[in-house]
């Protein structure tokens, strides 16, 4: 089954089950996908769902430290609540040393010497960590590891 399938099968599962602010955030997600289907004439692959959901989460983290920046903490929960739906579409992240091991890899595969040479890094671990670890961390992984080879 399709990412873009389970989302549709959990919409349904929330309207039985009358589960509100649940269904509110699967809507919003299967909007998105959808929006972007019509946009660029395109079946979405779960890669491309998958680039979604990290979006409307990346989203919802800007939101919630607005939210608490401003005291709202009512609004701040509601942005937490459906974080965690969407979290639920997310593969499976890899541990920080699952994810530092690949980053050694990547700086051996494209012999990479210093701080110039950061983007053809981001660019063979893009592919491989997508959805699987947040690309800031991975990012400053990355950055610690040029400067100190340098």
């Amino acid at each position: 089954m399709t990412l873009k399938a389970q989302i549709t099968e959990d919409m349904k599962n929330a309207m039985r089950q009358k589960e509100t602010a649940r269904l509110g955030t699967i809507r919003l997600l299967l909007s998105a996908v959808k929006q972007k289907e019509v946009d660029e004439r395109i079946e979405l692959t779960d890669a491309h769902v998958i680039a979604i959901v990290e979006k409307l989460i990346k989203q919802r983290k800007d939101s919630i430290s607005q939210y608490q920046a401003a005291k709202r903490e009512d609004l701040a929960d509601l942005e937490i609540a459906e974080m965690h739906v969407l979290e639920a579409y997310l593969p499976a992240q890899l541990s920080v040393g699952e994810v530092e091991a690949l980053v050694q890899k990547a700086l051996q595969d494209s012999g990479a010497t210093g701080p110039a040479d950061m983007g053809k890094v981001i660019g063979i671990l893009k592919p491989i960590l997508a959805g699987k670890a947040d690309m800031g961390m991975v990012s400053g992984l990355v950055k610690a590891a040029l400067n100190k080879n340098t």
